[in-house]
């Protein structure tokens, strides 16, 4: 996995030997030796990971990551500050900052390594998000959310066998407002995992004589939680094993003895970022239903339908079931727009597809085609049940006359238009054609009944199916 990094150093030296480092392992690298050059280069070609110097003349490595954790255009860029300092009191200022984390110089390559990997992994996933909430146009919410992010009321477990430990993270993270569950061992963990709505789990490098990493990994392999923030405490003497943990999709780690400070301040910037990529993808999500959803009944619209048929076609090949289509069309609905208005139509129509949708099976759905006019597909559905559910849905307007919240009662009538596809090599547009053609007989014959095509490469024929007229 490649990326752009960009370096901060003001001393010549360090600059030199990161980028040799990480240009070995094919990352491309850019540096700069202060504060403002490094603003100045994120602001005309944003990197996708910055490693920053805390000790530099001028503006410190604190004040370019709070000004770049300010814009809406480059907070969510990965910072990890490069430093000697070691008390926590600084870990802590960084990561109020919005650092995501430290190095300590010399720098360890294996550890250096580990954390630009997984930092770029996690920055390439968010803007894969962005981009596709971007298209979706939406882009007022990625100039909003971010570091601001509410954490309130978070729900957190902490798998920890050592118990004076569990309860001492428990307690700080209570004293947050957080809320707190604690088990000893994996089982459990798993357990709870799996039934919770957790927003971050903090796990033991080591629980009750097993592998902590081991959960990690379980965790990772498991849809429910396979995006789950995963904040790993473990000892000093313990991080060879660190970038393993990260290889397996650890976010962030703690080394005891357990600084409150630092724990809070970990634990803030991983919920922040979980509900802001839960905000991006539920939007994401939204955003590509309605592109598929009639704003007025909530059916499926003719884009969905498009998207769908001939793969729904193509599926014959594996099923050797038919599949067939029902168009239909309200019978003089001009009449019912000219007389009553355009609102009386609207609440037709939204009655049209309800029953359209109570009166077919989980398997099938319907579309909006346009107008008054609908489209059911039946997968799995021979002409004789496509003609038996036309009528079904033909009988469940003709019967029931529609009422309109005005006080207004309607008694309305459809024509509907079956063909059925035995082929996977027919195509949607042909059998939509088919089914249209045999609509346009259902209207001609009268209205308020069902005609069914032929079947596709036959002379064209149409069927009056049994109905009630």
């Amino acid at each position: 996995m490649t990326a752009r990094i960009l370096v901060v150093d003001d001393i010549p030296t360090n600059l030199k030997l990161l980028e040799a480092k990480l240009t070995a392992e094919y990352y491309d690298v850019v540096t700069a030796e202060d504060g403002a050059s490094a603003l100045a280069l994120v602001e005309s070609n944003p990197p996708d990971l910055i490693l920053l110097d805390i000790m530099m003349p001028g503006m410190d490595g604190f004040e370019v990551c709070r000004r770049l954790k300010a814009d809406a255009q480059t907070r969510h860029i990965p910072v990890v500050m490069v430093t000697a300092l070691s008390d926590v009191t600084d870990r802590v200022k960084g990561l109020e900052c919005g650092a995501d984390d430290f190095l300590s110089k010399p720098v360890n390559d294996v550890a250096l390594f580990a954390r630009v990997s997984s930092l770029v992994r996690l920055k390439l996933m968010m803007d894969e998000l962005h981009m596709r909430q971007a298209a979706a146009g939406d882009s007022a919410m990625l100039q909003t959310a971010g570091e601001s992010e509410d954490t309130t009321g978070a729900r957190i477990l902490v798998v920890e066998s050592n118990e004076i430990v569990a309860e001492m993270i428990a307690g700080h993270l209570k004293s947050e407002h957080y809320q707190v569950d604690k088990v000893g061992n994996m089982a459990d963990g798993g357990q709870l995992c799996r039934q919770g709505d957790y927003e971050l789990i903090v796990i033991a490098l080591e629980i009750a004589g097993a592998d902590g990493l081991r959960f990690c990994s379980q965790l990772r392999s498991q849809d429910v939680t396979r995006h789950l923030p995963i904040l790993l405490v473990l000892n000093e003497t313990d991080l060879s094993r660190l970038a393993k943990g990260l290889e397996l999709g650890v976010t962030d780690y703690l080394i005891k003895p357990i600084d409150r400070n630092e724990l809070l301040a970990r634990v803030r910037t991983q919920i922040r970022r979980r509900r802001y990529h839960d905000r991006l993808r539920n939007l994401f999500h939204k955003s590509v239903s309605l592109a598929y959803t009639d704003s007025l009944t909530g059916l499926y619209n003719r884009r969905y339908l498009n998207a769908n048929l001939d793969r729904k076609i193509l599926e014959i090949a594996d099923s050797a079931k038919p599949l067939s289509v029902i168009i239909l069309d309200l019978d003089s609905f001009k009449e019912v727009n000219d007389t009553h208005g355009h609102g009386v139509g609207d609440e037709v129509l939204v009655e049209l597809g309800r029953r359209l949708s109570k009166g077919v099976r989980d398997i099938d759905f319907v579309s909006r085609y346009g107008g008054e006019e609908f489209v059911v597909v039946l997968p799995d559905a021979s002409t004789e049940i496509g003609a038996m559910v036309a009528e079904r849905l033909r009988r469940s307007i003709a019967e029931e006359p529609i009422e309109i919240s005005c006080g207004l009662t309607l008694s309305l009538t459809i024509s509907l238009g079956v063909a059925t596809a035995s082929s996977p090599m027919e195509e949607a547009e042909s059998l939509i054609k088919r089914a249209d053609a045999a609509l346009y007989e259902a209207k001609n014959a009268g209205r308020d009944r069902v005609m069914v095509a032929g079947e596709s490469g036959c002379s064209e024929g149409y069927t009056l199916a049994a109905t009630g007229t």
